[in-house]
């Protein structure tokens, strides 16, 4: 076994840093944590070239005395935990006292800070973790810090960095977090010289998502509230008809604390499972109020997720709260909507405190809301009318199917002059039923054919074969698409597949794409839940991998094909149950059969004819 050694201090910062340090975005969220337990009510955040040059944090608050400047980029050095028993109920953002030091171990630092009330203040200049000049400064109260060439000397965590664009729009994410967890504190965030968004910071949570979102985003929100004696939620959702194509816009803060919670998520989508259609996410700005010692946020180095005493209690705050607004808030967002011409003067131009608004309707609490809503759900007898049981029903792809029907139809073809072929070849097509599945009569059986999940398929086959160009349509006027900056970044540095995929994108504002180009299968409506979902898949990993351009060809191949419920022509449907019974379709991307048969004895026997 290889001798075991002491790592030397610097390794062992860097190591920490890892940790700790990701991303621009990840410095900046540290920082603002500092400032925001500084008590600052003023916070400004500039980055230049997506953070990885340069970062500047300015805050009011309260500074740090000279003779702490350079203990606190120390390793586990912190002014806001002095033992083991105040683990138990940590109220700060910032504890762990690795922030800074991380930070200063991969980056060059200046420091400048002045205590409320000093006479002067105290300059510091650090490169890789190690102090090279300290000074007497003249500066205002509060703290600035200053972070150069993130990663100098560690280019191995380089080469992962995205480009500018998406850094740029990580940072913007984390300022926009951070500014939702404190309405009470005004957020300013620069991005290469230009003022990206700027909160009130007058305590009004309306006012912030205004300032933050937009009029269209916030008048589509209702208030959610409820409470029990030990745990309180408060905020917005979306109402159902303003959900979206994924998650990105759901934010949750417990004791003012940005976190990532899948309790939290299921809870808030459990309320709206039976307002709105698969595939459609609510959006949420939810505060979670509970005691200190009923959470534990010491169990990520980033301090992103958190644990809670009793997950129920939490699950039930979110779900009521939100059950509650949706069963009676359809009128609710007056506050939000109709106003939003007095928020934008009251949150932006005056900038002052606003007195509460008034609450236009009664939530009730959780214990009062659960009775009618805890009874069990029947189970449905799901049940084939007419097929008798025990029937054996076949699959396109039987062996015996592989090879008995010619292969007529190329992707492209439309011509009717097929049929008579079709004919010849002992197939027929009768009819639809329920708008959604053809019925063809074909040798010695009928087949029940899905026609939304065939022609997904031809749609999915199509986009992964080479040199396959899709039919699109050119807008006179661009759908403009809001996603956020994160998304929107992912969007514009991914053109290539876009255009593979018919869509033509260019940027609208900094959380915003103008689509001029879409597929021409692509309803209208579609165009913003589709590229909601290639954003998600985007988020996971990119497009270098084969099963990540699956998942983004099978959204297009799904929105593309024929809807369910909407009729269909003769010469559609023959080419669609051509291409299934000649064996070439057998199954759905998602693997689900496309069709089935009823063979003439199963027929024969549910008649009792033998």
């Amino acid at each position: 076994m290889p001798k075991i050694i002491e790592l030397d201090p610097h390794v062992a910062d860097l190591i920490a840093a890892g940790e700790v340090v990701e991303r621009p975005a990840s410095v900046v969220k540290e920082l603002m944590e500092n400032s925001i337990d500084a008590g600052a009510g003023i916070v400004t955040v500039e980055i230049i070239a997506g953070g990885m040059t340069y970062i500047r944090v300015t805050d009011n608050g309260c500074g740090i005395a000279p003779d702490d400047a350079k203990t606190a980029f120390m390793r586990h050095a912190t002014s806001k935990l002095r033992g083991a028993e105040g683990l138990e109920a940590i109220a700060t953002l910032g504890f762990r006292g690795e922030a800074l030091a991380a930070i200063a171990a991969v980056s060059q630092i200046d420091l400048l800070t002045r205590e409320s009330g000093a006479g002067e203040g105290v300059s510091l200049t650090l490169k890789a973790g190690e102090v090279v000049d300290t000074s007497p400064a003249g500066c205002p109260e509060g703290t600035t810090i200053i972070v150069r060439d993130l990663f100098f000397n560690t280019p191995a965590r380089q080469k992962f960095m995205k480009s500018d664009r998406t850094e740029s729009g990580a940072v913007a994410s984390a300022v926009l977090r951070c500014a939702l967890a404190r309405p009470d504190v005004s957020f300013r965030f620069i991005r290469d010289g230009k003022t990206e968004c700027h909160t009130p910071g007058d305590s009004r949570v309306d006012s912030c998502i205004y300032s933050l979102f937009g009029r269209e985003f916030s008048a589509g929100l209702i208030k959610a509230e409820s409470t029990d004696p030990t745990l309180t939620v408060s905020g917005f959702i979306s109402s159902p008809s303003a959900v979206r194509g994924n998650r990105s816009y759901q934010f949750f803060f417990v004791n003012g604390r940005p976190i990532r919670s899948k309790t939290l998520q299921a809870a808030l989508e459990q309320a709206y499972a039976n307002v709105i259609p698969s595939g459609r996410y609510p959006s949420c700005v939810l505060y979670i109020k509970t005691r200190l010692s009923d959470v534990d946020v010491n169990v990520h180095p980033a301090k992103t997720e958190v644990k809670f005493v009793s997950d129920k209690q939490v699950f039930d705050g979110i779900y009521y709260a939100s059950l509650s607004a949706l069963t009676q808030g359809s009128t609710q967002n007056e506050e939000m909507g109709n106003d939003s011409d007095k928020l934008l003067d009251d949150a932006v131009a005056s900038r002052k405190p606003q007195s509460k608004a008034s609450e236009g309707f009664r939530s009730m609490q959780v214990d009062e809301y659960r009775k009618p809503f805890d009874h069990g759900r029947q189970k449905a007898d799901k049940t084939m009318y007419g097929i008798p049981s025990g029937t054996q029903l076949s699959s396109p792809g039987d062996a015996r199917l592989q090879t008995p029907f010619p292969a007529l139809f190329t992707p492209d073809s439309r011509s009717s002059s097929l049929r008579p072929q079709l004919a010849q070849s002992g197939f027929r097509v009768i009819g639809e039923v329920l708008k959604s599945y053809i019925i063809a009569e074909y040798q010695d059986g009928v087949w029940f054919i899905d026609k939304h999940a065939a022609h997904e398929r031809i749609h999915f086959d199509a986009l992964k074969s080479d040199g396959f160009t899709p039919m699109s349509q050119a807008l006179i006027t661009p759908i403009v698409c809001r996603h956020g900056s994160e998304d929107v970044s992912l969007l514009l540095e991914n053109e290539k597949l876009l255009d593979k995929l018919g869509f033509t994108v260019e940027g609208f504002g900094e959380d915003s794409v103008a689509v001029r180009r879409i597929p021409s299968d692509i309803d209208f409506d579609d165009v913003e839940p589709v590229l909601s979902q290639i954003c998600t898949q985007l988020r996971l990993g990119g497009t270098a991998e084969p099963a990540r351009r699956d998942d983004i060809f099978r959204t297009i191949a799904c929105k593309a094909a024929i809807k369910a419920g909407k009729s269909s022509g003769i010469h559609e449907m023959e080419t669609l149950a051509a291409r299934v019974l000649s064996g070439e379709v057998s199954h759905c991307p998602h693997g689900r059969p496309v069709a089935f048969e009823l063979t003439k004895s199963a027929l024969e026997k549910g008649f009792s004819r033998r």
